[in-house]
């Protein structure tokens, strides 16, 4: 049987197994599906950039699921696979998307230019989130598929490139949903709250580990209903809708992290989400 036929029968059993996956989407912010092989030989560990990729039996087969950075460059990204066979590479071609723009308008300047005294805050803050973000915790379950944590309208979509107060800066990761304030926030799915604080950009946030890799954020609320360590069913309220942060109004920040990386969190939702 040829290399050809391999790869496409592979690829004809992880459409048979969406309903255990993510949708896939090999362009920057998306996701990649990789077949590692048959789930009758150990656990393969595979890596991207040397961090771990959620790998999971589905089917029969060992599936590395690959979060691929928005700031991934369009070409070929190298994952690295670690099996009885030794090491190999699968490489994996990643395209580009069009996400739009945004332009934002905020009263307060320190919210887009922030003074020294601010910055020496924000930048003590960021070893907390990139810790809870790129948390890696082993589970044997398959990936959740993720239910929204608030019933609200989209207003703003993942990927937007986006200018404050006519400045440039980093393109949205997550998505914007437009609830009032005082909504309950709702856990989209099992798993252990990592991390909770009051963020300079963020505000109020509530960070969910749901295993291997996948890492659920949520900002600007009003209040925080969880602390760390604490275990979570699907529908626990972790919160409450605010403004608290950077923002023009109040609306929750939902943010979806897989290997450390932002990744788009309509891929986890199992359908996209209406738009106006």
């Amino acid at each position: 049987m040829n290399a050809r036929l391999l790869l496409a029968l592979a690829a004809i059993a992880l459409v048979a197994s969406a309903a255990a996956l993510p949708a896939e989407d090999r362009v920057q912010g998306g996701i990649a599906l990789l077949d590692l092989g048959p789930s009758s030989a150990p656990l393969p560990r595979a890596t991207l950039a040397d961090k771990p990729l959620m790998t999971v039996a589905i089917d029969g087969r060992w599936v590395a699921v690959v979060g691929i950075a928005l700031a991934a460059p369009p070409g070929t990204l190298a994952v690295a696979v670690e099996d009885c066979a030794g090491r190999r590479e699968v490489l994996v071609t990643v395209g580009t998307k069009p996400r739009g723009e945004q332009r934002i308008k905020l009263a307060d300047d320190r919210m887009v230019n922030p003074p020294p005294t601010d910055m020496a805050r924000i930048e003590r803050e960021q070893p907390r989130i990139g810790a809870a973000l790129n948390t890696f915790r082993a589970v044997t379950d398959p990936p959740p598929t993720l239910t929204l944590p608030v019933q609200a309208p989209l207003s703003s979509g993942f990927g937007l490139r986006r200018w404050f107060n006519d400045a440039e800066r980093r393109p949205h990761s997550g998505l914007d949903l437009a609830a009032p304030e005082g909504a309950p926030v709702a856990a989209p799915a099992d798993g252990v709250v990592v991390e909770t604080g009051e963020f300079y950009f963020n505000g109020n946030t509530v960070f969910i580990d749901h295993g291997n890799g996948l890492v659920t954020m949520y900002n600007h609320l009003s209040r925080i209903d969880v602390r760390p360590g604490q275990a979570l069913r699907t529908g626990t309220v972790i919160g409450a809708v605010g403004a608290t942060g950077r923002v023009t109004a109040a609306h929750l920040h939902w943010g979806v992290t897989l290997n450390g990386t932002s990744i788009d969190p309509e891929l986890f939702l199992g359908a996209p989400l209406p738009r106006d």
